[in-house]
């Protein structure tokens, strides 16, 4: 009788394992839809009985409901927003203000409906990782009032990091008000600064990508003073005839990577300008606009630099630059290290050019003895035609000629009949190698 007891006492906690194993595929950790009956390939039933088993599953289930636990969604309808028509601004406001201050990663929703809102600043740093997911469609409102605290500014991200933003949704600057306004159009109305639709200042570690962003008051995408960016697939639209209206603009930020963007306006399509560094843009088609611009550098005797910049894979379409280089006399500082490789020009009206005496301005420019250094500069596999006869033009300085140039496999033909086209070369020291057409004289 006392040699049975032991013998209980050991099948008691099997059978216990034996009972929970009915139980744990209530809490299993299979996917929304499958069948608690599914057994996972590889998965052996025997494994149930060890108990380090057991307890790895539950650790693992734990730590999966904590996570999905410290993802926080706000949406902006949460805080009021309508998306009919009236005014949602402190709504965004005080969306972002959640999001922003959540203790664990956060992702601000803009559903699929159209919210009109005034200027608004994004203010980082936030405490965690962010996301702002947009649906539907934010539209700036006509009212040039609304900017008068801040006349250069609609969407602005101030010091953030960790933040992407994206979700195939819409970004609309509202802009024929301000273009009607612009002394571009209006000769009798003095020259000011208008919004930029979307701007990061002070931002790392950015992604900006499935965007649609159109009809910006001026500028419709900038990157200032930023680093480690990614911005793609976006497609950035205006009017031709939209003034000052730059695709994506570049200012002192580093490590920005632009990729698999349509970009039309009514300038540039991409500007790059001083204090930036290490700007690649790859997969780009351009037009209308005025291309794709390294400058304007050294503007009132300004220092300005601008290196390692490649632009691989881009497609220009009846731009009235193709790649360009600009800087006005008086200024100094360097443009270095730029590669312009596989692009393909469809009749642009100046394919290629360096202008180191450029000047935007009613008054001619005076001449000055400084200038921007232009050196370093490669230009290959550039092929199309060109819709005036010069398809090639550096115009350089005789105190800084533009030195290090090379093109390399450049064909470029005077328009649909593919006649010869000319270059025009004054105080550049340049190489070619392979087949170059125009050659400079």
């Amino acid at each position: 009788m006392y040699t049975m007891a032991p013998q209980r006492c050991i099948f008691l906690p099997y059978l216990l394992l034996i009972s929970l194993s009915f139980f744990l595929p209530c809490y299993s950790t299979t996917s929304p839809g499958e069948s608690e009956s599914y057994v996972r390939p590889g998965y052996d039933s025997r494994m149930i009985n060890d108990e380090a088993y057991i307890h790895n599953s539950i650790n693992r289930r734990t730590r999966f409901g904590r996570l999905l636990a410290s993802v926080k969604t706000v949406s902006v309808n949460d805080f009021g927003a309508k998306g009919d028509g009236s005014d949602d601004t402190q709504a965004f406001k005080n969306a972002w203000q959640a999001a922003c201050s959540s203790s664990a990663a956060a992702t601000l929703l803009v559903p699929k409906k159209k919210y009109l809102v005034k200027p608004i600043r994004f203010a980082g740093p936030c405490k965690a990782a962010l996301t702002v997911q947009i649906y539907g469609t934010i539209e700036a409102s006509a009212n040039r009032a609304y900017y008068k605290e801040d006349g250069r500014h609609w969407l602005l991200f101030d010091s953030v990091q960790n933040l992407q933003v994206k979700g195939g949704g819409t970004i609309d600057g509202n802009g024929n008000t301000w273009w009607e306004n612009s002394c571009k159009i209006n000769k009798a109305l003095p020259c000011k600064y208008a919004p930029t639709a979307l701007t990061f200042y002070r931002c790392k570690n950015i992604i900006v990508k499935n965007l649609k962003i159109q009809h910006a008051q001026q500028i419709h995408l900038s990157f200032e003073k930023s680093t480690n960016v990614q911005a793609s697939r976006l497609t950035v639209t205006s009017p031709q005839t939209s003034p000052n209206t730059d695709g994506i603009h570049v200012t002192d930020t580093q490590n920005i990577q632009i990729s698999s963007c349509v970009i039309g306006t009514g300038d540039d399509c991409i500007s790059i300008v001083s204090g930036s560094q290490k700007v690649k843009a790859t997969g780009i088609t351009c037009g209308p606009g005025h291309g794709i611009s390294i400058g304007s550098l050294g503007s009132g005797n300004s220092k300005a630099f601008v290196s390692d910049v490649l632009v691989n894979g881009a497609k220009l379409y009846g731009t009235q630059n193709g790649l360009r280089i600009k800087t006005w006399q008086g200024g100094s500082g360097s443009v270095s290290n730029i590669k312009f490789l596989n692009v393909q020009m469809n009749n642009v009206d100046n394919p290629i050019i360096i202008d180191q005496s450029y000047c935007d301005q009613d008054k001619p420019c005076k001449e000055k003895g400084s200038s921007v250094q232009v050196k370093d500069v490669i230009y290959q596999n550039i092929q199309g035609t060109s819709a005036s006869d010069v398809a090639i033009n550096f115009s350089c300085s005789k105190e800084f000629p533009c030195e290090g140039i090379v093109l390399q496999n450049v064909n470029l033909k005077r328009g649909a009949v593919a006649a010869a086209a000319k270059a025009s070369c004054s105080n550049v020291k340049l190489s070619e190698t392979g087949v170059v057409a125009p050659h400079c004289p």
